[in-house]
């Protein structure tokens, strides 16, 4: 089984038997992304990004990544697609030729 799709399995798994489905709507899973991605940020916070604690780290990103698969779920989009999909667009805008060693946008290459 594609791993992904293990994933999202689990994660229904785990919603279901709380019943709360009813609060993962695209909107509210969307707004739990950011509000995730933020608590991962404050562990860097005034300090150093090797002074962050690793273990804090993991399970704010678990949860960044546990919302998307389920934002994902809600749309049936394949998760190892619309990655790979994105790779080969940002390939495009960003030629090696043009991108390597810098971190200009597409746009001022």
């Amino acid at each position: 089984m594609d791993s992904s799709k293990e994933i999202i399995e689990a994660l229904i798994k785990f919603r279901n038997e709380r019943d709360w489905e009813q609060f993962h709507n695209p909107k509210d899973l969307a707004l739990a992304i950011n509000i995730e991605a933020a608590e991962l940020l404050e562990l860097f916070l005034w300090k150093n990004a090797e002074d962050a604690d690793k273990e804090k780290i993991k399970e704010e990103l678990a949860d960044v990544f546990s919302f998307a698969f389920l934002l994902a779920d809600k749309y049936n989009l394949d998760v190892k697609q619309i990655i790979l999909d994105k790779i080969k667009l940002n390939g495009e805008k960003y030629p090696v030729d043009k991108a390597k060693g810098t971190a200009k946008k597409y746009d001022e290459l």
